[in-house]
């Protein structure tokens, strides 16, 4: 399985903060349509359980700690963002999965395309299904 991370450009201004960005076809291999985040999770917390047809993502944690379980249907692979610099890229027919670390902690995520309720694969069978026989790499 493939893992595509981004490293995130930051620029720290003594004592302003830091300013992180980040630029759809210039650092992440598609356009941004659409920008979402989640927040107020407890630790703990289970999101995602799904994969999408076509969309593609690139997502990242400016603030706490989510592993980010990913699963082609072949292989499964663990990804721990934990840093606002670091951004990872997820591809169409990804099952992924999204576990809060810690109280808190941000995930936003910044997509391809609109959403759209059809582009969702959301039983794992079906999924499963979706993929055989498919290159995904």
């Amino acid at each position: 399985m493939i893992i595509q991370t981004i490293s995130i450009k930051s620029v720290t201004a003594q004592g302003m903060g830091t300013l992180s960005v980040f630029e759809g076809s210039h650092d992440v291999p598609f356009d941004i349509k659409r920008i979402y985040y989640i927040h107020g999770a407890p630790k703990g917390t289970h999101r995602g359980g799904h994969a999408h047809k076509a969309l593609r993502q690139v997502l990242w944690c400016p603030y706490g700690s989510i592993r980010i379980r990913l699963d082609n249907g072949r292989e499964k692979a663990d990804v721990l963002l934990d840093s606002p610099d670091k951004g990872l890229i997820v591809e169409h027919y990804m099952w992924r999965e999204m576990i809060w670390e810690k109280k808190d902690s941000v995930l936003c995520v910044a997509a391809d395309s609109y959403y759209d309720e059809s582009d969702y694969i959301r039983d794992y069978n079906e999924f499963l299904e979706a993929v055989k026989g498919k290159d995904l790499d």
